[in-house]
């Protein structure tokens, strides 16, 4: 990614070879996100699970997930445990994977059911890693695809429970889903795939939790999200936009897009091709993450700056009047971000929907050090849990 983005700096963002890590902290002003229900079908929704090392010591199979029922109150516990013991038994997963995930929202504990009961983690990230051989070369049927679906379903209970999510994390569960992420095959069962384990992304960024944030800045999580957001199908892109986006709205987060020139515009590049897409097939669901990604963009003062020659002149003229007549919501947030960067494209500006034509600033007075790439802390390599592909290559 870092690659397509060298040619064009401007002033307010002179070029370097390294910049330090964000620091950990800061908050998310909140945001309307993507509704999960209108995502993929039940059986396609994304999840979460533990890690090989990180699942809690387990409790006597029942005791503790009878506990957590217990408290919840939910009807029906008595059918419910019975299937979740029966994930451990490889013979009957499969038909009590689709069961659990058809009944997943009945059930406001089936979070901490699934985490502490013994062996039920382990189960679910075996489906995981089972199908990585046939990731690479593609090979994945519908067949296989629907089940680890169904998998993954229950593993994001798992990260959106408050009991769960921070154990989830600490467990590194989300990097086993990062080689899914990193597939390039074009077929329903991997879109689907990549949709789902998106889905589970998504869940843990919509809770507005910092450890969340800060979890997936040391990760590859952001080239993986800008590439599916320039070749996925739209409801893919919107998924990755809307990770982006809750990246952004925390501090850390946009202080870490916005700490070199080279973060800056791999976000901004792909923003802009985006546009230039929705002119030709327009979609508001995804205009609206793009046109909030931009406006948070413009609270940093380097990035505002940026933005005044490389917005895209689509966003300033009237190409979206009437895409955006019945939605108030975008049509202020996109009045709010002209207002700040300005209506009318600068002269020599990259207006066009392409990137700026700025010159670099070597030399500049704004001093920015250190280099990482968009994704993973400096020296650390990201471990991606043994699955195919070469994530560290965007």
């Amino acid at each position: 990614r870092n690659s397509a983005i060298g040619a064009t700096t401007l002033d307010c963002y002179p070029t370097t070879t390294t910049s330090p890590m964000a620091t950990p902290g800061g908050g998310a002003d909140g945001v309307v996100g993507i509704q999960t229900q209108s995502v993929p079908p039940p059986s396609l929704l994304g999840g979460q699970g533990p890690t090989s090392l990180g699942v809690p010591s387990p409790s006597p199979a029942v005791g503790s997930a009878a506990g957590a029922a217990s408290a919840g109150g939910a009807q029906g516990i008595d059918e419910l445990l019975p299937l979740v013991m029966n994930l451990t038994n490889p013979e009957q997963r499969e038909g009590v994977l689709l069961e659990l995930s058809k009944k997943r929202e009945s059930f406001s504990d089936l979070a901490p059911i699934l985490w502490h009961t013994y062996g039920t983690v382990a189960a679910l990230l075996q489906e995981i890693v089972s199908i990585y051989p046939l990731l690479s070369p593609p090979t994945l049927t519908a067949h296989a695809s629907n089940r680890v679906c169904n998998a993954l379903a229950l593993l994001q209970c798992v990260a959106s429970h408050p009991d769960t999510r921070s154990l989830f994390l600490s467990a590194h569960v989300p990097l086993y889903l990062y080689p899914f992420l990193n597939t390039q095959s074009k077929s329903r069962p991997f879109e689907y795939l990549r949709l789902t384990s998106l889905g589970v992304i998504g869940a843990l960024v919509k809770m507005d939790d910092a450890d969340v944030i800060n979890f997936l800045l040391q990760t590859e999580i952001i080239p993986l999200c800008l590439r599916i957001m320039e070749t996925g199908s739209e409801l893919s892109k919107t998924v990755a936009t809307f990770i982006v986006q809750k990246i952004l709205l925390d501090d850390t987060g946009l202080s870490y897009v916005c700490a070199t020139a080279e973060r800056f515009y791999a976000v901004s590049t792909v923003l802009n091709n985006m546009i230039g897409s929705l002119v030709v097939n327009p979609s508001v669901r995804l205009l609206k993450h793009i046109v909030r990604c931009y406006l948070r963009l413009s609270d940093n003062i380097r990035a505002r700056e940026a933005l005044r020659q490389c917005l895209p002149q689509a966003l300033r003229d009237d190409t979206f009047v009437h895409a955006l007549r019945d939605d108030a919501t975008v049509k202020k947030w996109l009045g709010q971000l002209l207002s700040v960067v300005g209506g009318a494209a600068p002269a020599g500006g990259g207006g066009d929907g392409q990137q700026g034509g700025g010159a670099s600033a070597p030399g500049s007075s704004v001093g920015l050090q250190g280099s990482v790439g968009l994704g993973g802390t400096a020296g650390a390599p990201v471990s991606l849990g043994g699955g195919p592909g070469d994530v560290g290559a965007l």
